[in-house]
């Protein structure tokens, strides 16, 4: 598990692009996707943000003596296969909580978990939303007393402090006005505005339709809350996991800049900051960071 808290920072990745030379930007890639242990064998699960986030639970879980991890998420979650990975590298059981009625045969998400040997209890959409619970959390550590319980997208305290790094590890590589990346739950975009430390300003595009982002991310950093960051809410797609074909195509243009991305989070996040470009956001000269957070294993 040392390999979890040494080793080389992800690398950066220079981003040229006629939009961004247009408005006289200059645009790093943060590459987290490309961070993965030497064990893991081409698996893109347990990378970026996933890394970050499971790092300290990870250390917490075998300090306490806790023998399985337990979290909750949607059948087609990078964070329960990047938890299904990690406890598979780890010596952990796992077991994951899915959203929704098990459909058969089993999408290539949950194959991927079921072959790290995680067990999946599937609980409908009503009993779902009751996951945080106390009561509920409670009957879950009574039936499974050996697991170390992972909120869904593994964000909790343990995890802002792993994405604090990343702004920490990045500022350590290069000067920055920007830090843009995506948002599923909030976590690793509060984590970033703890690491920044107000030092540069941090940008989120939601993945997600709604407008609830802000309010989650103020109750993640409690009563510490910089004014050094906003939340872009109109690149969603039409909502979590739409992908219409300007998006797929934007994808494919992007390898031509060689700059692998996923169509949930990273790719809508990159169309996102082009656009805000291209409208003026950023002031000429503006350095921008560009957080990849992984989730290749979307592909899938």
């Amino acid at each position: 598990m040392q390999a979890l808290f040494h080793h080389p920072p992800s690398p950066i990745q220079i981003f040229h692009h006629p939009i961004l030379e247009a408005q006289n930007l200059t645009c790093f890639i943060k590459r987290d996707d490309l961070l993965q242990l030497e064990t893991q064998a081409g698996d893109q699960a347990f990378c970026g943000n996933k890394w970050r986030k499971l790092k300290y639970n990870l250390s917490a879980a075998r300090e306490q003596g806790y023998g399985t991890l337990l979290t909750f998420g949607g059948a087609f979650s990078n964070h329960i296969a990047a938890t299904a990975s990690a406890g598979k590298l780890f010596g952990f059981n796992t077991i994951g909580i899915i959203r929704g009625e098990k459909v058969e045969p089993l999408n290539p998400t949950l194959e991927f978990a079921t072959s790290c040997e995680m067990k999946l209890h599937f609980w409908s959409r009503e009993a779902y939303r009751r996951k945080d619970d106390p009561q509920v959390l409670a009957q879950l550590q009574e039936q499974f007393p050996q697991a170390y319980i992972i909120p869904e997208g593994g964000t909790n305290a343990l995890a802002l402090r792993g994405c604090a790094e990343i702004a920490e590890e990045l500022l350590a590589q290069e000067q920055l006005d920007y830090l843009c990346l995506s948002c599923g739950t909030g976590g690793t975009l509060a984590g970033v505005i703890q690491g920044l430390a107000g030092r540069a300003f941090a940008l989120g595009f939601s993945a997600l339709k709604g407008d609830f982002h802000k309010v989650e991310v103020q109750q993640l950093l409690s009563l510490n809350n910089p004014n050094n960051w906003a939340v872009a809410t109109e690149y969603h797609f039409g909502g979590y996991a739409k992908t219409p074909p300007e998006l797929l195509d934007f994808l494919v243009e992007m390898k031509k800049y060689n700059l692998p991305l996923e169509p949930i989070y990273t790719g809508k996040m990159m169309w996102g900051v082009l656009d805000k470009a291209k409208q003026g956001y950023f002031p000429s000269g503006s350095r921008i960071g560009v957080l990849h957070t992984g989730g290749m294993q979307g592909w899938r």
